[in-house]
């Protein structure tokens, strides 16, 4: 039987094998419950998360740790606003203590290289706080060989993938909020879980280049997204998972596996 990369659908005793083996990367999802307009759900964030670290895990034999289901704030400007129903947030302190004791609890294990795989916009200040001060304490102890690497899956979708994908015109990713990009993942990945005949073809939002608080909630499209989804489609998606996942996987060869390569080399 195929072994799944993913932590919690493995017995404690194949995943102590596997970190005792000493060059484990450990991936950890990192999504929200937000609203993604009428057509996706609220968990978007956690799904797309999961199959991007899960991608990922296969191109370069990690282990992928359960998500973070719940996000920092949604903001205004780049998912529509923390005051729309069926967001639910958790605040900036909780965020970091969460990234925090991960970043323990796998070194605990024996870990020594984990990875953040953020997929919701608003987390990654506060996942790098945690991990900061993740990093300070496990040093204070005395354990000096911890690396832990953030990133959010959309920067490693270059300018030609950009300009394939939108050839209308690209936005920013700070609009993309249930726009081209998320809604071509959940058709290529989660099929079932979309309404297509509910994607709102609306124009961008047009925001300010400010926040204000009290939030106006006049200004977030009655949608809920930020720009349309209209020209969305699953094999665009198969596009997105395929080419993140080789950017990724660059990433993480530079900086843990040339590592775990001379590792090799030397026994």
């Amino acid at each position: 039987m195929r072994r799944s990369v993913f932590i919690e659908e493995l017995d404690a005793f194949t995943y102590r094998s596997e970190i005792e083996k000493g060059d484990s990367i450990v991936l950890i999802p990192a999504g929200s419950i937000e609203q993604h307009g009428p057509h996706m759900p609220l968990n978007t964030d956690v799904l797309l998360s999961q199959a991007m670290a899960g991608s990922l895990a296969e191109t370069v034999k990690a282990l992928v740790a359960a998500p973070l289901v719940y996000g920092y704030k949604s903001q205004q400007r780049s998912g529509g606003g923390n005051h729309l129903a069926g967001t639910t947030s958790l605040d900036a302190s909780t965020i970091i203590a969460i990234a925090k004791t991960l970043t323990m609890e796998h070194a605990r294990h024996g870990v020594r290289k984990v990875v953040f795989v953020n997929g919701h916009y608003e987390n990654y200040q506060f996942l790098y706080e945690g991990v900061d001060l993740a990093i300070q304490e496990l040093q204070l102890r005395g354990i000096h060989d911890m690396k832990v690497m953030l990133l959010s899956y959309w920067d490693f979708i270059d300018d030609a993938t950009i300009s394939e994908l939108y050839p209308e015109g690209f936005t920013g990713w700070d609009l993309e909020h249930g726009g081209v990009l998320e809604t071509s993942l959940m058709m290529h990945l989660y099929a079932d879980k979309i309404d297509i005949e509910r994607i709102a073809d609306l124009p961008p939002a047009v925001l300010p280049n400010y926040d204000i608080l009290p939030v106006r909630p006049e200004l977030t499209p009655t949608s809920g997204c930020l720009s349309s989804a209209a020209n969305a489609s699953p094999e665009k998606g198969e596009i997105i998972l395929k080419r993140a996942t080789v950017g990724m996987a660059a990433a993480l060869e530079q900086e843990f596996l040339q590592q775990r390569k001379v590792a090799s080399d030397s026994v």
